[in-house]
């Protein structure tokens, strides 16, 4: 064989060398919802949206720590697996701060790879930053955001899988004016969504019921000097205090109201269900004070156990917050939304348009047995699940009101 006709049988072998390996990848690519050949995962990425250095972080790392305990589970599920997907999160710190939040939202919706987020805590963050995911068609899964301004607003993206205000505020004006056979009471509210729309409901409910409203103040949700107040509720005599707010502040009230003579119990909703309040009130102080929270405690519930043993092994130094069941299954509710979503439009395509509207149109379909019981949606994204439970401190913990 002749130099040239050598040099031209190497180019030839050569090419048909690259032929051969790219025929080769393409038998290894993605295909359906899953992946052949040993293709690498498609990465998901879920926010995480809550109050981490501000605000009620006791909730918020709670939050944080139940999603992130979904995701590693989902990691693990042979549906993940046969998807030929990864989930990863990313934790946005809204400190529980409008402003704070929508900053939050919009680097959210600045990452091509997130399709999802649980979040927020607090109502006031929940409905502005809602406004932004829905631009991005990115689904929004709340697990503690009560007011029920937030799935009025008609955005097809926004869940939630905690009842609202307007289901909690009467239950516990209901459990006061009943088996508490509290007459006459004094109502303050911290401005924020959450608390005033909280305390208008209890009120609604109280008076409805037979009760006297004393009073009703508003204070901010920072603030921690409440000695004129004090003073204020003392004069009116009631036999119940009712605040609308988060622990940080609420606990401050309970103590300086038994510091100014106000003997009687204080009441709130679930922002002050945390083991928090009783340890910033002072546990002598919190003693027989109520809270509702949403759904039945995690006693009562099938899964209940299983995520108990499951958390204290994952974070041994925690205890299980208000919301940490809750995370865990509103993240759990996005997850099964984007492998459905895959499902239809292969998991490459999970984070196109297309791919987004799909993980919408899955959560809203949501109907299965989570950790905190049933889940499904009705036409506003709230929850079917309207369970509410009473709470009270007894020596220095929280636990179910029985009478």
């Amino acid at each position: 064989m002749s130099m040239g006709k050598f040099k031209k049988y190497l180019s030839v072998v050569a090419v048909l060398a690259a032929v051969a390996l790219v025929v080769t990848g393409c038998g290894a690519s993605t295909t359906g919802g899953g992946t052949t050949g040993g293709t690498a995962p498609v990465s998901i990425t879920i926010g995480i949206g809550a109050p981490i250095t501000q605000g009620a972080t006791a909730l918020g790392l709670g939050m944080e720590r139940g999603a992130k305990l979904a995701i590693a589970d989902m990691n693990k599920s042979p549906e993940a697996k046969a998807a030929g997907i990864t989930f990863t999160s990313t934790t946005g710190d809204d400190q529980g701060d409008p402003k704070t939040g929508v900053n939050v939202a919009n680097q959210f919706a600045s990452n091509p790879n997130l399709v999802g987020v649980m979040g927020h805590l607090n109502s006031g963050v929940s409905i502005p930053s809602s406004a932004v995911y829905s631009r991005a068609n990115i689904v929004m899964v709340s697990p503690a955001s009560t007011n029920p301004q937030l799935t009025l607003q008609g955005l097809k993206n926004v869940f939630r899988v905690c009842t609202i205000d307007s289901v909690q505020g009467p239950a516990a004006a209901d459990r006061a004016t009943g088996d508490l056979g509290k007459k006459a009471v004094f109502i303050v509210d911290d401005s924020t969504p959450y608390g005033t729309g909280l305390a208008d409901e209890f009120g609604k409910e109280f008076t409805a019921k037979g009760g006297k409203v004393l009073g009703r103040e508003k204070t901010g949700d920072k603030d921690t000097d409440f000695k004129a107040l004090v003073t204020k509720i003392k004069a009116t005599n009631p036999d119940l205090v009712y605040y609308g707010g988060v622990y940080n502040a609420g606990a401050l009230l309970s103590k300086q109201l038994k510091d100014g003579g106000v003997k009687v119990p204080m009441m709130g909703g679930d922002g002050l269900y945390d083991g928090q309040y009783i340890k910033l009130a002072g546990a002598a102080n919190a003693e027989g004070d109520f809270a509702t929270s949403v759904g039945l405690p995690l006693a009562q519930l099938p899964a209940g156990e299983k995520f108990t043993t499951e958390f204290k092994a994952a974070y041994p130094n925690d205890e299980i917050a208000a919301y940490d069941a809750y995370s865990y299954d509103a993240a759990t509710v996005i997850m099964k939304g984007v492998l459905a979503a895959a499902g239809k439009v292969t998991a490459a395509k999970v984070t196109s348009p297309e791919g987004r509207a799909a993980v919408i149109a899955a959560v809203a379909a949501t109907n299965y047995e989570g950790i905190t019981g049933a889940i499904a949606f009705d036409a506003n994204g709230d929850t079917t699940n309207k369970a509410i439970t009473l709470y009270v401190v007894k020596g220095g913990v929280w636990i179910p009101y029985v009478k």
